[in-house]
């Protein structure tokens, strides 16, 4: 008698298959720190990574940790994929950040400042401070900073004063009466912004080295009881605090997005406190009434090592002119079919044309929208900007191409995070040349990257599109990996027209031939081309899928891809920061490589690939696998449909796959370990790998 056995699904819903998408960026923060004690990088650079890791982390906590935060006290008891509750989520944050911070540290006292030294690039303690040193920094507290510098002596008349955000402060402890009698014991200095945070010193009048440098919070200590006169200072710790820093518009009451965005900005740098740092040598005493003063507990107190605004010593960078110890200098390449023709409309007419940023130019981006600012048959340019940079020239060209009578159209996003000021300023300055100027959509942030060009040729009109995976600025692209298309194709151009049609008349969702836009097709069509893969595995045709993008926490898409594995599909991920997907779980997740590559630029690029039973598709995209790019945000992914250019899209990832010099790999416990290099096997470094290749 036969016995029918049911086996029961795996439930992939699991919270056990889940990575904690915080903590899973704080593994990235780990990783761009690794890069400050990895000796192949240079020494310069090294340092870079170390204030790269501290910047990162003060969004984190302004950003991140805020809306937890704020989830703990209005929804305590909601979960997210990994089945944390804020509380728990908070709790498990501080265990992991605490140890960061504590490497941060470590990294630069006993690493990078010993290594600098021995560069006779040198940072000198108060203790070590020669006398003419300590005259001359006499002389620069006297002339240079007392004057700003505005102690608050706390009284009844004086409460303790609203701190900036992120700005170096001091608690002093004081003895004595002012000259009105006065004696509160303590009194906070808060050190201006404007001022830099290291100081070089003249090494003519030191007879010195020619890059010492003085950290501006040491002056401050060495020279404090100076601000008060006739009172004895008995001690001074310096202090920072992180305060929320995101903002809510709330998009059913607004009337005008620029004026609600304008209103929020003022309060950006008194937002809630969520993070608080004092010198490691701080008595408790003064802790405990810093910390009952911002009403926060001792799981969000930080006790450092070192000076508290560690990301300010990256003006050390520029500050210090030593190529050798920075990494080498390289001139980004030409397309040949760029290089050869003047006309870049001719160029783009023969064939689509793919750049790939940095190691080819942003140049011809730049000279797409300064032709067609002059050329007398362009009628319009269309654009969008999510952040543009200052003195951009490609704001220059759309101005100029406005005051030339063309109609140009820029979709500018008020809402890019920390960029809003920045925005609010661009978008008067273009309407000020009468370019018109839209906001986007209310409720969604217009992340896309794209730019129309309409052309009269031969009595007909003809659009010319720039499709891109980042920004239209010119100094991160040559910082960031991103992938930029060219075309005049006729449905493509005609997608990107309805698109920016939707952003500026509101009309409704009108259907694409090409192009895959959230929130309205993105999310579907990537689900539906990894089902398409399934398939085909369940087929016995061969399947894989890879997929390159910055996060991955969308919860529909990570089971799609668990579905994928457990049908045989081979899945290949490059995931850059955050990744919620759990690879290794045995029954889930045994076909998928999660991967995350660290290395000179920025990677940036979204790739969306697609075996599809040998008729191979490559999409591109501004959109990451997360929720808000999915469905909160206006974004576009685009097809490459040139053999030549997606093979070559192909042949790229291929490289970050076998890369096995800067790839870490995500464990199936949620660490990273870095890719070992087998014996015997020739060094890949994709990224050195791809320069070499455009550069011949």
């Amino acid at each position: 008698m036969n016995i029918a056995v049911t086996i029961e699904p795996i439930n992939l819903k699991n919270p056990e298959f889940y990575i904690n998408r915080d903590l899973s960026l704080l593994e990235f923060n780990k990783r761009v720190l690794a890069q400050a004690i990895n000796e192949t990088v240079p020494l310069l650079e090294r340092l870079n990574y170390l204030c790269i890791s501290s910047a990162n982390l003060d969004e984190f906590f302004e950003v991140r940790v805020a809306s937890i935060i704020e989830m703990a006290a209005v929804a305590p008891k909601a979960v997210g994929l990994d089945g944390l509750n804020p509380r728990e989520q908070l709790e498990k944050i501080s265990l992991h950040a605490q140890q960061l911070v504590a490497e941060q540290y470590q990294v630069l006292n006993e690493v990078l400042i010993p290594k600098l030294a021995e560069e006779n690039i040198r940072f000198i303690r108060r203790s070590d401070w020669t006398e003419a040193q300590h005259k001359w920094l006499s002389r620069y507290f006297n002339e240079e900073l007392l004057p700003i510098l505005t102690p608050v002596g706390l009284d009844s008349a004086h409460p303790f004063p609203r701190i900036l955000n992120k700005s170096l402060n001091f608690i002093i402890s004081l003895t004595g009466k002012d000259a009105f009698g006065r004696n509160s014991g303590r009194a906070v200095l808060q050190a201006p912004r404007a001022l830099p945070r290291v100081i070089q010193l003249p090494a003519n009048e030191m007879l010195g080295g020619e890059h010492d440098f003085v950290f501006l919070s040491s002056i401050i200590h060495a020279f404090v009881s100076e601000l008060f006169n006739g009172m004895t200072v008995k001690s001074c710790y310096q202090f920072r605090v992180t305060r929320n820093s995101d903002f809510y518009v709330d998009d059913d009451a607004i009337d005008d997005l620029l004026l609600a965005v304008q209103g929020e900005l003022a309060m950006r740098n008194y937002g809630d406190e969520v993070r608080l740092e004092v010198d490691a040598a701080c008595p408790d005493e003064t802790v405990s009434f810093l910390l009952d003063r911002f009403e926060m507990t001792r799981e969000r107190l930080f006790l450092i090592n070192g000076p508290v605004n560690l990301n300010r010593i990256q003006d050390i960078n520029t500050l210090v002119d030593r190529p050798d110890l920075k990494f080498a200098p390289f001139k980004p390449s030409i397309p040949p079919q760029l290089a050869r023709n003047n006309d870049i409309f001719a160029a783009i007419k023969r064939h689509d044309i793919l750049l790939h940023h940095p190691f080819e130019s942003f140049s011809p981006v730049v000279e797409f929208i300064r032709q067609a600012a002059v050329a007398p048959d362009v009628l319009a340019i269309k654009q969008t900007l999510y952040r543009a940079g200052a003195n951009s020239p490609i704001v220059a060209a759309l101005i100029k191409a406005a005051r030339a009578g063309k109609e140009v159209t820029v979709v500018i996003e008020l809402r890019a995070r920390f960029d809003e000021k920045a925005n609010i300023d661009l978008a008067a300055k273009l309407q000020e040349a009468a370019v018109h100027v839209v906001y986007g959509v209310v409720g969604y942030k217009t992340h896309a990257k794209m730019c129309l060009v309409l052309k009269r040729e031969d009595k007909e009109l003809r659009n010319y599109v720039h499709l891109g995976t980042g920004n239209y600025h010119t100094r991160t692209a040559e910082l960031y990996t991103d992938y930029g298309l060219f075309s005049c194709d006729k449905d493509l151009g005609e997608d990107v027209r309805r698109v920016f049609a939707q952003l500026t008349s509101l009309g409704k969702v009108t259907k694409l031939h090409k192009l895959l836009q959230s929130p309205f097709t993105l999310h579907k069509g990537i689900l539906e081309k990894i089902e398409r893969e399934i398939s085909h595995a369940k087929a016995g045709k061969p399947a894989k899928i890879i997929i390159k993008v910055n996060s991955l926490v969308e919860e529909q898409a990570i089971q799609a891809l668990y579905r994928a594995s457990q049908a045989g599909v081979d899945v290949k991920l490059m995931v850059r920061g955050v990744c919620c997907l759990r690879p290794n779980i045995v029954g889930v997740s045994e076909n998928i490589e999660v991967r995350s590559i660290i290395g000179r630029f920025l990677e940036h690029a979204r790739i969306y690939a697609f075996a599809n039973d040998g008729n191979q598709e490559v999409y591109a995209s501004s959109a990451d696998l997360m929720n808000r790019n999915m469905f909160r945000r206006v974004e576009v992914c685009f097809p490459i449909e040139s053999k030549r250019l997606s093979n070559r899209i192909l042949h790229d990832l291929d490289l970050y796959l076998k890369d096995n010099s800067q790839a870490w790999v995500l464990q199936a416990d949620g660490n990273y370990l870095p890719y070992i290099q087998a014996e015997n096997k020739p060094l890949i470094r994709a990224q050195t790998h791809i320069l070499q290749e455009l550069q011949a």
